[in-house]
């Protein structure tokens, strides 16, 4: 008998379009190693089937001119339904950029658009197209730069605290000798129950970082977050293996490619393994939560949660994520869907295609750079 062809699916790719806005934040911010006054967005659109599919990075300007250089021609006419294949051809593309950066956060800004345009061409959700194994994730307020004065530190993640929010992170690792009082300050804001995680951006040496340990195990600190620069692999392992119980290690969220997770795995530097979609895209995303899962290891996603909420509804690894304050901001500014915590959990609206997001054009005209 003669065998049936199925239906094609292959979707042409049609166009890729690219633009960056810059956002000022609302005060002056820093954290162990960085001061910065504003945030830069690349908002990508992939357009296929009459539909069109949204990612976005942060990152500088210059990664506009590579999607709109290198990626856009690299990819149009490929099918939106393989992904993998464009994954590929993306990263393939960039070989001489080099594959992490600029370049790799622009690989990841298109990756994102294809994946919400593949879910939209499917009239489904992003998670249902990736499968759940949850429908809901829990959050941690993020933000308490080193720049805040007292009561602006108490007033932000007190406030997380009041919404619901039962985790927050604050920034350390500028000025060792003042971190003990602002970290103080910050547990009585948010009480004995709230967890409280701290990073440090890189901003300790290795014995300063073992020393502040003993000062965070004092007032209930479960997550130490790049106690020492990230490339240190030896560095985070003795922290590791020095902190007291109960307190976590992480780092990861500069990862690009799968090597650069599996480093961190390897050489046993971490105890949860953080990823950020913005830096090594959903497919790579996709590839650490995998190696995690080889080795029985926790992951967190590191700032961008509108971005990373439908990729962690479908990976067990996860743990929580991170509720940035600067990119929230950002989000809900300049994109109609961003998600918004409910008791401290974050949730898809189902009922909407892809990611869920729209662009509010007007909106971000302002900032368009």
């Amino acid at each position: 008998m003669p065998v049936a062809k199925a239906a094609s699916t292959a979707a042409k790719i049609e166009r890729i379009d690219v633009r960056a806005y810059r956002v000022p934040t609302d005060g002056p911010e820093s954290d162990g190693t960085l001061k910065w006054d504003s945030t830069t967005i690349i908002v990508v659109h992939a357009e296929a089937e009459g539909r069109r599919g949204l990612g976005y990075t942060y990152s500088a300007a210059a990664a506009a001119g590579v999607v709109h250089d290198t990626l856009a021609e690299r990819v149009r006419g490929m099918d939106a339904m393989d992904i993998p294949a464009c994954w590929r051809a993306l990263v393939n593309s960039i070989r001489n950029y080099g594959d992490s950066g600029i370049a790799m956060m622009a690989v990841s800004a298109v990756d994102a658009a294809l994946w919400d345009l593949k879910a939209r061409i499917l009239d489904v959700a992003l998670v249902g197209l990736m499968g759940a194994v949850r429908r809901e994730v829990p959050v941690y307020g993020s933000g308490g730069f080193t720049s805040y004065s007292e009561r602006r530190l108490k007033e932000q993640i007190g406030g997380w605290v009041s919404e619901g929010i039962g985790m927050v992170k604050m920034k350390i690792g500028r000025d060792a000798a003042a971190d003990p009082a602002r970290i103080k300050a910050a547990r009585e804001a948010i009480g004995e129950k709230c967890g409280l995680f701290v990073d440090a951006n890189g901003g300790y040496s290795r014995k300063q970082a073992l020393a502040m340990a003993e000062v965070l195990k004092e007032y209930g600190v479960s997550w130490f977050e790049e106690p020492v620069v990230r490339h240190d692999t030896d560095g985070l392992r003795l922290i590791r293996d020095r902190a007291p119980a109960g307190m976590d290690i992480t780092a990861g969220e500069y990862g690009a490619i799968a090597a650069d997770f599996l480093r961190l795995i390897e050489t046993g530097a971490v105890d949860v393994l953080q990823a950020d979609a913005t830096r090594c895209g959903i497919t790579g995303f996709m590839q650490a939560a995998a190696l995690c899962e080889a080795w029985s290891l926790p992951m967190s996603s590191h700032c961008a949660p509108a971005l990373h909420l439908h990729p962690c509804l479908s990976m067990g690894q996860v743990r929580h994520m991170e509720y940035f304050y600067d990119h929230t901001r950002i989000e809900h500014m300049l994109f109609d869907g961003a998600p918004v915590p409910e008791r401290g959990m974050l949730r898809p609206l189902m009922d909407r295609p892809g990611m869920g997001l729209e662009l509010k054009e007007k909106d971000a005209g302002r900032y368009e750079i």
